[in-house]
């Protein structure tokens, strides 16, 4: 609590009772006049209310009837089913999006959502969403967050300028870029990596497994993301990695992506805050720590990875900071819009007409129940598959998805 907040009803209470003994100790009615005038500056209550307190029972009597229930048991079903939908968000992200997501999973048959339901989902507090949904429920049920933990140098890089993406970027098309690493306790020979790219400003995520770092799969995963993105890369910022910052990739971005190219400073990672949140918030929570690095097992990341997309773009609500505030050198961060990236994105209107429609009629005939249970099956049949064998070698290019004609011209330069 802070000290400028007003006092709460005990600590009036508890003031009150020290003062009443000073009250009565008073000699004369000035002394207790001026006491009287303490009390109220410091409690703010009226003068009459401190009289009757002083010479009164300050003990606060127990409720003789308890109040009755607000929401009963189909406003707590209900929430119920919408937080499963969305894999148990916290009741901050969870609130805003309770009466859409339930209009939303009565079209598909989920839930039977009556007009007196509808009314209490608008007005439910976050502390009552909160109650309905222990930590315990959230924790074992949840599909994400359940795997256990295991616990430069090239003259262009130069040329790119170090700098942040500011936390207020309102305009679309700024992207932080970043790559985890799926290799388990050892770090030793070829294996599956994330490419994940983050838009500042609307929280859009685009994810792609590739098989080892060459230019080869990192081009393929780059043209797979630009292939589904719906709008244009004003901007690239990856970290300072060989990975991205070699003479291939980047004459590629500039032909190609025809983006501006930045990156963050040496050992300053915070300077990709966001995609490192998502790191582990979209990539680590669902795929894990193990170690991934067949073929067979990028192809299924890959399925997971379309359907997350899905999943996190345009039913999850991501909470966006929207401003900063000062107070006595502590920053209050205030958050608003929670929205998923799908509708922030929507408000830029920066998608087309044709656009909007196809990625809306994307939205409506898509069920989150199912879409979550897809994205269950995928986890299962990944850590289902089995890893390298003794002595065996993958091919990379079993892995990409360009066309042989672009592979081989890949290769020759």
């Amino acid at each position: 609590m802070a000290e400028t907040d007003p006092m709460s009803i005990d600590e009036r209470r508890k003031y009150l009772h020290k003062m009443r003994i000073r009250y009565w100790q008073a000699k004369g009615k000035k002394e207790r006049s001026r006491l009287l005038d303490e009390m109220q500056a410091v409690t703010g209550l009226h003068r009459k209310s401190l009289l009757r307190l002083i010479h009164g029972e300050l003990a606060r009597k127990p409720r003789r009837k308890q109040r009755s229930k607000t929401y009963g048991a189909e406003v707590g079903a209900a929430i119920r089913k919408i937080a499963e939908s969305l894999d148990y968000p916290c009741a901050e992200r969870l609130k805003p999006s309770l009466v859409r997501m339930a209009e939303h999973l009565e079209a598909h048959g989920e839930l039977h959502l009556t007009p007196e339901v509808r009314r209490q989902l608008e007005t439910i507090s976050i502390s009552s969403i909160r109650r309905r949904l222990p930590r315990s429920e959230r924790s074992t049920q949840r599909i994400a967050h359940r795997r256990g933990l295991p616990r430069q140098t090239f003259a262009q890089k130069q040329c790119i300028p170090m700098r942040r993406i500011d936390w207020a970027e309102r305009r679309p098309g700024h992207f932080e870029v970043d790559l985890v690493h799926h290799c388990g306790l050892s770090a030793d020979g070829q294996y599956v990596h994330t490419l994940q790219l983050l838009d500042v400003a609307t929280g859009w995520s685009e994810c792609v497994a590739v098989l080892g770092r060459s230019y080869l799969v990192m081009r393929d995963g780059f043209a797979r993301l630009l292939r589904r993105l719906p709008f244009e890369i004003r901007e690239l910022h990856p970290d300072n990695g060989a990975e991205f910052l070699n003479a291939h990739l980047v004459r590629y971005w500039r032909d190609k992506v025809k983006a501006e190219l930045s990156r963050s400073r040496p050992y300053h990672k915070n300077d990709n805050r966001f995609v490192e949140e998502n790191n582990f918030s979209l990539v680590r929570a669902y795929v894990g720590y193990r170690r991934l690095e067949t073929v067979e097992q990028v192809l299924l990341l890959n399925q997971l990875y379309d359907k997350l997309w899905l999943y996190h773009n345009f039913f999850q609500p991501v909470m966006r900071l929207s401003e900063k505030q000062h107070h006595d050198q502590r920053i209050r961060r205030i958050y608003k819009d929670t929205l998923p990236p799908f509708d922030r994105l929507s408000k830029t209107n920066i998608l087309s007409p044709e656009k909007q429609g196809e990625l809306e009629a994307l939205r409506r005939q898509t069920n989150p129940m199912v879409l979550r249970q897809e994205i269950q099956n995928l986890i299962d049949q990944l850590y289902a598959s089995p890893g390298l064998q003794e002595g065996q070698v993958e091919d990379v290019r079993l892995s990409i998805f360009t066309p042989l004609e672009d592979q081989l011209a890949a290769l020759t330069g």
